[in-house]
């Protein structure tokens, strides 16, 4: 009989007034027990509805009937199948848009916690099994990935399970992308993708880091080296900026580079050899994840935080678990607000000029459209600016490949298999989507995954 509770088992926290003062994760995960009680929520329904928001496809009903028979073993194999990154996935994944959105428990009440028993039985798995994924026999076939982010290493690893000699090349010194220098340590621990990379590396995927495709090669030079086809998952990492009058001033930042300090190079550590600045009055514009990572890990560094954001609390991009959180944290919201310039004091940000919204009519987004309301500009001090309002593709790739087509937004355009303008070269992720979420990115490699098996076989019948 399953457990007909509305409400799904509570995730143990650190305690608010102690977290905002650590980098130590947040969430501390379901203990066995937890886990087990929450599994007996699902109905196992026949057809499956939470499977269809999936991007990779995690055969969600049998890993949970696994985790509710506390077969954590089994489950993890079962997850395993089709995901790459568990660990990770069950951190971040925005559940509550994509499986969960589907849960028929959500109909009366709460979602079964999907995200919350995948993070189980992937911790569960890494503290406890000392199993090493078994490295396939080789087909003879090499393929290149370029970057180390979600869908590289996802493209990867499936490529790598079917035979193939897999190279990934990164251009930071160490592979997982957005994982490792975006978001930070208090949500998703780097050790997690530490071992996340290894168990790829377990499978013969070789990553070669400081590579700058590009730069140190090009993509022409590695089909030439012998690569049959490339998968480009270079992310979306160059920082968008509101051409607001006194951007350019010291203690304006972009969120790339601020997190990119704090979390990769662990300048949130006094002893780290990394500057970052350490305001007293911070303001975070946006209103995504990456405005909350950025806004609480500002609190973190000591700094009283404001979030900016120009429509309201129910526009908000972000995962609602990170927006409370960060409430919890102390950090205050601004809404129906948009800065429109900055002011200096010797060449340093001193405050940001602001004005009211409201909201009119809907968009080509569906979204209600911010209206500036007359007269209603105001200032709030502050020594530091952080602008976390999206980020586009780098362009070096494009400008460095021949027959490489993109959009006006500087995306790749690509077919329905994944296939760039140019033969043998695929590509996912937020190079061709924009700024998105990791599952989507993983969903986008683990279908050019496929996509290049079929080209590569065609070529060699």
């Amino acid at each position: 009989m399953p457990n007909m509770n509305v409400k799904r088992c509570e995730m143990p926290l650190q305690p608010k007034e102690v977290r905002s003062h650590n980098i130590e994760e947040v969430a501390l995960g379901y203990t066995k027990e937890m886990a087990m009680e929450e599994a007996e929520r699902c109905l196992h329904c026949k057809h499956k509805p939470c499977m269809q928001g999936c991007p990779v496809s995690i055969h969600i009903p049998d890993f949970i009937e696994e985790v509710k028979n506390g077969n954590f073993k089994e489950a993890y194999h079962i997850i395993k199948k089709t995901s790459s990154l568990p660990a990770v996935c069950g951190r971040v994944c925005p559940q509550e848009n994509q499986c969960e959105k589907y849960c028929v428990r959500a109909i009366k009440g709460e979602s079964v916690g999907i995200g919350r028993l995948e993070r189980f039985v992937a911790d569960w798995a890494r503290e406890n099994l000392q199993e090493e994924n078994v490295k396939p026999v080789l087909n003879g076939h090499k393929v290149a990935i370029v970057g180390a982010g979600p869908s590289g290493l996802t493209c990867a690893g499936d490529l790598a399970k079917l035979g193939y000699e897999v190279t990934v090349f990164e251009a930071l010194h160490v592979a997982g992308g957005v994982l490792v220098y975006g978001i930070p340590e208090f949500r998703l621990p780097k050790k997690i993708v530490e071992h996340e990379v290894d168990s790829l590396r377990q499978l013969g995927v070789h990553i070669e880091c400081d590579s700058v495709i590009g730069r140190s090669e090009t993509i022409d030079e590695l089909f030439e080296e012998g690569f049959e086809a490339v998968f480009v998952g270079s992310g979306a990492g160059l920082p968008n900026f509101m051409g607001l009058e006194g951007e350019n001033l010291k203690g304006v930042f972009s969120a790339n580079e601020y997190l990119t300090r704090f979390n990769l190079m662990k300048a949130y550590d006094e002893n780290s050899d990394t500057p970052i600045y350490r305001a007293k009055k911070c303001v975070v514009v946006g209103g995504g994840n990456v405005a909350m990572d950025a806004a609480r890990s500002a609190r973190r560094l000591g700094a009283e935080v404001t979030i900016v954001y120009r429509r309201g609390m129910e526009e908000l991009p972000a995962r609602r678990e990170e927006v409370e959180h960060a409430m919890e944290e102390g950090v205050e919201f601004k809404l129906l607000t948009n800065p429109t310039r900055l002011f200096g004091h010797d060449g340093w940000v001193s405050s940001i000029e602001c004005v009211e919204m409201e909201l009119g009519e809907a968009d080509a987004s569906g979204r209600r459209r911010p209206v500036v309301k007359e007269n209603s500009e105001f200032e709030i001090t502050c020594d530091c600016v952080i602008m976390a309002i999206g980020t586009s593709p780098n362009p070096l790739i494009r400008s460095t490949t021949k027959g490489l087509e993109t959009n006006p937004k500087g995306c790749l355009i690509v077919d329905e298999k994944g296939m760039t303008t140019r033969k043998g070269v695929f590509a996912g992720g937020d190079a061709v989507s924009g700024a998105a979420t990791v599952i989507q990115a993983m969903g986008a490699g683990k279908k050019c995954a496929q996509s290049i098996h079929e080209y590569i076989s065609n070529l060699n019948q």
